[in-house]
């Protein structure tokens, strides 16, 4: 069976376009609805923290150290450390596990 790419190119571009310009054409006035102003504020907060934590727990040799790592930079974010503490910490924690695992 024969795959045409130009195809598959050219579903990707329309639903791509599709999803950009549907809201802009169907929606025309300012949201009022608190719920749905509320869920559209936090979509790219939820959008970044699911590719971001799956990538920080896979990105090292074994899962264990990342998610130690993960649980200690939100630790410290909490505490109020700044970006590069959190970073520095979180470095140091997979360098310590992954020597004693």
């Amino acid at each position: 069976m024969a795959h045409d790419i130009w195809i598959y190119i050219l579903v990707a571009s329309a639903v791509t376009l599709a999803i950009k310009i549907l809201p802009l054409t169907l929606i025309r006035g300012e949201i009022k609805n608190r719920t749905v102003r509320s869920f559209l504020h936090y979509v790219p907060y939820v959008t970044l923290a699911v590719m971001t934590f799956p990538a920080i727990i896979d990105a090292t040799q074994s899962q264990l150290s990342g998610a130690l790592a993960l649980v200690a930079g939100m630790a410290a974010a909490w505490f109020g450390a700044s970006l590069f503490k959190v970073a520095l910490l979180c470095c140091s924690v997979v360098f310590v596990t992954e020597l004693f695992i």
